[in-house]
């Protein structure tokens, strides 16, 4: 694990450390102490041993897409045959099955804009639920601003720096390579943040004498931070009716530690889905998509382009009829 904490973010390191945890477990319960015995056999074995764990079909896949790489790796450093993982086999997944449903559309999250601009402006939830939808970054990019990262270019449009900072521990989930300017088109949200910065964020610097955008009064705000505002601001009973028959004020879904569990409430990943999915339905191409969200091509189409045969068709044809040959 230590040779691939230098080339993945640490949530990917806690992904894999968690998926191998349980080979480990296994190999304790069924004997296996070695692994130069390991078989073909054996890697079939954990295969089933996973499916009858009850994983979804995407998470299935990613265990053993995990798996196959450990097997290669010792493979290569000599502690099973080095031709073993040829023999891991995959599960293929239908393309409808690796996305998650769990979204809003352009017109909730525009409720949701409208109420906080009025009801919260300028408030720390306002700006992380703007910035998050209107760029569709992900939320270690947020936590990673500066308010020195906020920078008014020469016709007065106000982008963001996203940068990555690992030896202050603000790493990018892609490194260097998803370091970019981001540009806030929305006059209002550009407002938000500047009134957030003179007025409403608290005057803290983190522990190495920086200042972060996204502040509490502790400091940095943490992604738990982050996630939660996101969870209480989609909640269904700010913008509309509560769609699951509650009274806001008797819904325990309301308490911090329950956000999560409100049925409409969606996940920062979830909101930066959506986003996506709005640029794309709004005719930007994949393209300037795929710089601006720091999502590769393929990652985008597979993962977050949630729009049917049709909808894609049409907006490709609203992008059409504005060229002229």
């Amino acid at each position: 694990m230590q040779s691939k904490e230098h080339e993945v973010s640490a949530a990917t390191i806690q992904n894999l450390r968690y998926r191998l945890k349980q080979f480990r477990l296994w190999t304790e319960q069924t004997g296996l102490d070695d692994m130069r015995e390991l078989s073909g056999r054996d890697c079939e074995r954990w295969k089933l041993a996973r499916a009858n764990a009850g994983l979804a079909p995407v998470t299935m896949r990613a265990h053993m897409r995990t798996f196959r790489q450990f097997i290669r790796w010792c493979g290569v450093v000599g502690y099973c045959k080095p031709d073993l993982h040829e023999l891991v086999r995959i599960p293929e997944v239908d393309k409808a099955d690796r996305r998650r449903d769990d979204a809003i559309s352009y017109e909730r999250a525009q409720r949701i804009v409208s109420y906080l601009e009025q009801f919260e402006y300028a408030s720390r939830r306002h700006i992380v639920f703007g910035i998050l939808w209107h760029t569709a970054m992900r939320t270690g990019s947020l936590r990673a601003l500066d308010v020195d990262d906020v920078v008014h270019a020469d016709d007065g449009t106000m982008y963001l720096k996203v940068r990555h900072r690992p030896e202050t521990e603000t790493p990018l989930k892609l490194g260097a390579e998803g370091e970019r300017n981001v540009t806030i088109a929305d006059p209002t949200l550009s407002s938000a943040i500047e009134d957030w910065v003179k007025h409403q964020r608290p005057p803290v610097e983190d522990e190495y004498e920086r200042e972060p955008l996204i502040a509490t009064r502790q400091g940095r705000a943490a992604k738990t931070t982050i996630r939660v505002g996101v969870y209480r601001a989609t909640q269904p009973c700010h913008t509309d009716e509560c769609c699951h028959g509650r009274v806001r004020e008797n819904c325990e879904y309301v308490e911090r530690n329950r956000l999560a569990s409100c049925p409409s409430a969606i996940s920062p990943h979830a909101l930066r889905r959506s986003a996506i999915t709005s640029h794309l339905k709004q005719g930007v191409p994949k393209e300037i998509v795929s710089e601006r969200a720091s999502v590769s091509m393929d990652t985008l189409s597979e993962h977050y382009d949630v729009r049917t045969e049709e909808q894609a068709r049409s907006t490709r044809q609203e992008y059409i009829d504005d060229l002229r040959f």
